[in-house]
């Protein structure tokens, strides 16, 4: 899995490519906290290059969502495709999450 990563504003924005699965939540997961360890408080993930998401991935996004909330910070998911977006509701973890259609729009909501 590659994950990119930028700044835009005071959001740092991720994107990670392919799947976050069994195999790569754990790389997914590590880069996150090293994004927290920093004292980052605004992340914006796009999921605009995320084909699937499984069980494991999903307990990452809500330890990130958790671990920023405890800090008032931003966690932010950006263009979810149709797919993920079904994986996100049939879980129940759709309204946990701020969801915005694009990055922009993601990081317009921080700024």
């Amino acid at each position: 899995m590659d994950i990119n990563e930028s700044n835009s504003g005071n959001a740092v924005i991720i994107q990670p490519v392919g799947r976050i699965d069994t195999n790569t939540s754990t790389e997914f997961e590590e880069k996150l906290v090293e994004i927290l360890d920093r004292s980052e408080t605004n992340i914006v993930v796009d999921l605009s290059e995320i084909d699937y998401v499984s069980s494991a991935g999903l307990r990452v996004f809500l330890m990130a969502a958790k671990k920023l909330k405890s800090l008032s910070g931003n966690f932010i998911l950006a263009a979810m495709n149709d797919h993920i977006k079904e994986v996100f509701d049939i879980s129940g973890f759709t309204p946990i999450f701020t969801i915005t259609p694009d990055t922009a729009s993601a990081v317009d909501t921080i700024n």
